[in-house]
């Protein structure tokens, strides 16, 4: 027996750092290019997330369309487009598809390539990753739940900055479009009446290489890549000349120095813990009288971000969360009430059916996957193209709702910590999950949190769809209590306090201007 379990422990190794160490898997869907039925053009007035407002950092004058400069750009325009390539035309239709919508895409594939537990030293004692040495085993991050959702809302958060700053020069200098100027250029991509000038194009990819340069410095050969490609692919398009993207591209790096800083001070560096704290939390839950989360991992793992709880938060402050939006205790584990949550997911677990098992795994998202906040940016890709949002319009909804699950993420976490409870397979040993056990602590679940606030704040976004992504967020939350991993309070009090994280993001698009 024992050799059995060294070998399987050696290809669980084997596994683990091949997946670490594999490729970006991308599964991009094919979309049509992005034809607006609002261009937005007034977005510069919008309210932007850090910023003071959009002049924080100012744009220079444009160079005037009749100089030598500028008719030498659009020069370098027709002499691609005399000889493009059946590479460089799927670039166009790729990235015209949408800025937002494929870094988001991108986004999520750096989260699932990186969600991926690291595997135990000799001593089995585990590793923990290192931003300081992104390459070393394991590769930094491990992006589980809590750091993908900060992952989100920050390249979120910050995107929607510089389209507001760069909307507001676009409007402001009004340089038209190379295709407008020159009916040599031919425009490869819907045509508006936007300034040129900045490239929002460039604004998104110069914010997004910086945060991602952050986020995930293990992949920074991948990413640049991408955004050559991107910025090439709008001169390609006849849509920006280079001095356009140049200058969008050093707008977005400028915006994303705010967040940035933001991120390094956020205490989300110090979420890990110590072992010193992580033995206090089990040994007060103890003294209590109630049964402490234990670890079902073997050897026993470290408890998954206990400090996450004191992030940082977007849309409200730690007052707000404390006395507004975090849950009530759970259910004494020493009570009736316990007891009989947990003979309810003893039942799941031993009655097969076909259509929950079905919902367990949609809605699983665990290992290798871009985590419950990356399907709900999944859900919402999907749908938002269909509405034929502009590019800033995009970039406010997503913010929204990434905010709203970042801060879902945070008010989860400190539950979580606060009271320690157990999962049911430690509760009663009789309880199998139907997927992976997450290692932390039971009430509330995260699922049922996250999909609270995201349902909310998309049900406002898209009103006629509120209703589904209602029943979307309740089967999420099911899901849990269906797979053995959550007791029933778990999931009701997640989507209680996610939809009150929700709330915020509502109050928060009433005020910011684009609705008017």
């Amino acid at each position: 027996m024992k050799k059995l379990f060294f070998i399987l422990s050696i290809l669980l190794a084997i596994f683990l750092l091949q997946a670490c160490n594999k490729s970006i898997v991308e599964r991009n869907m094919e979309f049509a290019a992005l034809n607006p039925l609002k261009t937005d053009v007034n977005a510069g007035e919008w309210k932007p997330v850090l910023l003071t407002g959009p002049t924080e950092f100012p744009v220079p004058v444009p160079a005037a369309t009749n100089t030598p400069a500028y008719v030498s750009e659009i020069n370098e325009i027709k002499g691609w487009q005399r000889n493009l390539n059946q590479t460089q035309k799927n670039t166009i239709a790729y990235w015209s598809a949408g800025a937002i919508l494929r870094w988001n895409e991108i986004l999520r594939e750096l989260v699932a390539k990186h969600n991926i537990p690291p595997y135990q030293n000799p001593d089995g004692t585990y590793p923990f990753p290192s931003a300081a040495n992104p390459f070393a085993y394991p590769i930094f991050p491990f992006s589980n739940p809590p750091y993908a959702a900060r992952a989100y809302a920050y390249v979120a958060a910050a995107q929607y900055d510089a389209l507001i700053a760069s909307f507001y020069y676009k409007k402001l200098y009004n340089r038209k479009a190379p295709y407008k100027i020159d009916n040599g250029v031919q425009p490869l991509v819907p045509q508006n009446d936007l300034g040129s000038y900045p490239s929002e194009d460039a604004a998104v990819v110069g914010v997004t290489v910086e945060l991602l340069k952050l986020l995930f410095p293990a992949d920074l050969d991948y990413i640049q890549q991408k955004a050559d490609e991107h910025k090439l692919y709008r001169i390609l398009a006849g849509a920006n000349v280079r001095s356009d993207v140049e200058a969008g591209e050093a707008l977005g790096r400028t915006v994303a120095q705010k967040f940035t800083a933001r991120a390094r001070t956020d205490r989300a560096g110090a979420a890990i813990g110590t072992a010193t704290l992580w033995a206090q939390m089990e040994s007060q839950t103890a003294a209590t009288g109630e049964m402490p989360w234990i670890s079902q991992d073997l050897p026993k793992r470290p408890p998954m971000l206990p400090l996450f709880g004191k992030v940082k938060t977007f849309l409200f402050d730690s007052l707000t969360m404390v006395t507004d939006i975090s849950a009530h205790a759970p259910p004494s584990t020493n009570s009736l009430q316990f007891k009989k949550e947990a003979d309810e997911v003893l039942y799941y677990s031993k009655n097969y059916d076909r259509n929950r098992i079905e919902i367990v795994h949609f809605w699983a998202d665990g290992v290798n996957t871009y985590t419950p906040p990356g399907h709900w940016n999944a859900i919402a890709s999907e749908d938002f193209v269909k509405q034929r949002f502009s590019e800033v319009r995009w970039a406010r909804n997503m913010a929204l709702l990434n905010m709203s699950l970042m801060d879902a993420a945070t008010v989860c976490w400190s539950t979580k910590y606060k009271y320690f409870n157990p999962r049911p397979t430690q509760f009663n040993p009789d309880i199998k999950t139907w997927t992976g056990l997450p290692n932390f602590p039971s009430y509330t679940s995260g699922h049922s949190t996250f999909s609270g606030a995201a349902s909310t704040i998309l049900g406002y976004i898209i009103p006629a769809k509120a209703t589904a992504y209602n029943d979307m967020a309740k089967e999420a939350s099911l899901s849990r209590l269906y797979g053995a991993i959550h007791y029933r309070s778990d999931c009701d009090s997640g989507l209680v306090c996610g939809k009150k994280v929700g709330s915020y993001a509502i109050a928060r698009a009433v005020t910011d201007g684009a609705d008017f």
